[in-house]
C-alpha cells in the first residue's frame, strides 16, 4: 500500500426544508477523531431536499424536492471539496412530496407521500436521471382519517438481497414487496403484508444478517419486528415493541430507526418525545427490549443516521434546526451527546 496517500476526508451531508428557513444541503467536515461536524458551505438551489442518498463507490449524491410537484436532483461531488454541484436538471417524479430515495438496480427509486405511490427513474453512467420508467400507485387506507384517509407511501428500499424493493406505506397500514425490473424500469407487485389498523408504518431497517426487518410505526410509538425470507420475497410481522415508555405514548410520533452493524442495537427517532431510544435486540433479533431512553439534544427528530462503526450517532432536528451527534456506549448502547451543529430545519443527514 503506498502510504503517501490519505484517506479521502468523509463529509457529512445534510438535507433540510427551504420552505421552514432551511438553507438546502450543507456540507459539513466530520472530525475523524471525534465525529464532530463544521459547516463548510450550502447550496439552496434545491427546494425541500429533505432527504438525501449517496451512491455507494461513486461521487454522486442524489436529493428529493418534496414539493406537490415532486422532483430529484442528481448532483456531483467530483471536484475533492465534497460541494455538491447538479448534474443536469431536476427530474421530475410524477408523484406528489417524494419524503425518501434509494438505488437500487441502476436505478433511483422515490418514495411519494402526497400521491401514495413509488417512482422509478434511470440513473445513466454519468450519474444524472432519466424520466420515470414506472410509477406504481399504492390504493387503501387506513382507521386514522385525518392521517390515514388515503395511501401514503413513506419509505422504499431495496433488501439487502438485491431481489425485492419494499415501500412502506403510512396511510394504508402496509408495506408492499415488490420485484424490480432492471431491464425495462418497472416494478412488479409480489405481495402486500398488513401491519395493525392504525400503526401509521413510516421507515424500515433491515438487521445486518438480512433475516428480520424493523418497521417503525409513527402514529403509535412502537416497532414491528418482521421475518423476512428473501428467497419467497416474504415478510411476516411477528411483534410489536413501545419505543417509549407508557406514559409517553400520547403526542410521541417516532420518525426513524437504524441498527448497530453488529445486530446488537437498535435506535429510534422520537418526536414530540425528542428522545432516541435504545433496543437491545438479543440473538435472534426478534424481540426487542427497551433498555433506554435519552434527550435527543434537540426538538423534533427527523432523521438518524451510524457512521460505519457504528459507534456514533447523528440527529437531525426538524423544529430546534441542528444536527446533534453522539457517542454510542458499545457494552449498552446508551448514546452520550457530544455536540451539535446549527442547520435550519434539518431533515436528513448522510456520511460519505
Amino acid at each position: 500500500m503506498d502510504g503517501s496517500r490519505t484517506a479521502r476526508p468523509v463529509r457529512a451531508y445534510i438535507g433540510s426544508f427551504t420552505s421552514a428557513g432551511g438553507r438546502g444541503i450543507t456540507t459539513a467536515s466530520v472530525d475523524p477523531a471525534t465525529g464532530a461536524l463544521s459547516e463548510l458551505h450550502t447550496l439552496d438551489t434545491v427546494p425541500d431536499p429533505s432527504f438525501l442518498a449517496l451512491a455507494p463507490g461513486t461521487r454522486t449524491l442524489y436529493a428529493v424536492s418534496e414539493t406537490p410537484h415532486g422532483a430529484v436532483v442528481a448532483l456531483g461531488l467530483g471536484d475533492g471539496s465534497g460541494r455538491p454541484e447538479p448534474l443536469g436538471a431536476a427530474a421530475p417524479v410524477h408523484g406528489d412530496g417524494p419524503t425518501h430515495l434509494a438505488l437500487a438496480e441502476g436505478h433511483l427509486l422515490t418514495a411519494n407521500y402526497g400521491s401514495g405511490g413509488v417512482s422509478v427513474l434511470p440513473v445513466r453512467a454519468d450519474g444524472t436521471l432519466g424520466e420515470p420508467s414506472h410509477v406504481l400507485r399504492h390504493e387503501g387506507r387506513g382507521p386514522v382519517l385525518e392521517r390515514q384517509a388515503e395511501p401514503h407511501a413513506h419509505a422504499v428500499l431495496p433488501d439487502p438481497s438485491g431481489r425485492w424493493v419494499l415501500s412502506v406505506d403510512l396511510g394504508t397500514d402496509s408495506v408492499r414487496v415488490c420485484s424490480l425490473d432492471r431491464a425495462a424500469g418497472t416494478l412488479a407487485p409480489h405481495r402486500e403484508v398488513r401491519l395493525r389498523p392504525g400503526a401509521g408504518p413510516r421507515h424500515l431497517a433491515f438487521h445486518p444478517r438480512g433475516h428480520r426487518t424493523y418497521v417503525i410505526n409513527e402514529l403509535d410509538p412502537t416497532l414491528t419486528v418482521c421475518r423476512w425470507d428473501a428467497a419467497a420475497g416474504e415478510l411476516v410481522p411477528l411483534n410489536e415493541t413501545p419505543v417509549v415508555p407508557g406514559d409517553a405514548a400520547n403526542g410521541t410520533y417516532p420518525s426513524d430507526v437504524v441498527i448497530a452493524p453488529d445486530g446488537r442495537y437498535a435506535w429510534t427517532a422520537n418526536r414530540g418525545h425528542d428522545s432516541i431510544s435504545v433496543l437491545a435486540l438479543g440473538a435472534s433479533g426478534e424481540e426487542p427490549e427497551l433498555i433506554g431512553c435519552v434527550p435527543c439534544g434537540g426538538h423534533w427528530p427527523r432523521h438518524l443516521t451510524l457512521d460505519p462503526s457504528g459507534r456514533r450517532l447523528y440527529a437531525a432536528h426538524e423544529r430546534s434546526g441542528d444536527v446533534t451527534w453522539f457517542d454510542v456506549d458499545p457494552a449498552t448502547g446508551l448514546p452520550h451527546r457530544a455536540g451539535a451543529l446549527t442547520v435550519p430545519a434539518a431533515s436528513c443527514v448522510v456520511l460519505g
